[in-house]
């Protein structure tokens, strides 16, 4: 009895943690002005390696590319381990946001459309560094 009383609140609680969440876009979570955006730096999860960028026409073509995906709320919010890529948004040099490409702020999401080859891309194709 136990057992199925636990299981019952578990699953009531992985119900309702998603319940609150909203299809939402870049630009929607994003607290600030995109345009205010100084700096990216891309995490690559496979290597470890990242690559930052400061030349701020790179940064607009960039944003201007990812800022209308929707990210929407996956089904199942149990935590997963590793990522592709990783990103900061810095202004002045003070990161303002990080999220990965299925992750914000703690909750899982898929995007529409798929967010994974224009930020591979676009890493592949920078002309930067890695660190």
């Amino acid at each position: 009895m136990k057992a199925i009383v636990s299981v019952v609140v578990f699953v009531l609680i992985i119900i309702l943690s998603t319940c609150g969440l909203e299809t939402k876009t870049l630009e929607q979570f994003y607290e600030g002005n995109l345009n205010d955006v100084t700096q990216i730096r891309i995490l690559d999860g496979n290597t470890g390696y990242s690559k930052t960028v400061t030349d701020q026409t790179v940064i607009a073509n960039f944003l201007d590319k990812i800022k209308d995906i929707k990210f929407i709320p996956e089904e199942n919010q149990e935590d997963r381990d590793g990522f592709n890529y990783a990103i900061a948004l810095y202004e002045n040099e003070k990161d303002t946001f990080s999220f990965s490409l299925t992750r914000f702020n703690g909750h899982y999401y898929h995007t529409e459309p798929e967010i994974l080859p224009i930020v591979d891309h676009f890493y592949k194709n920078l002309n930067v560094k890695e660190e």
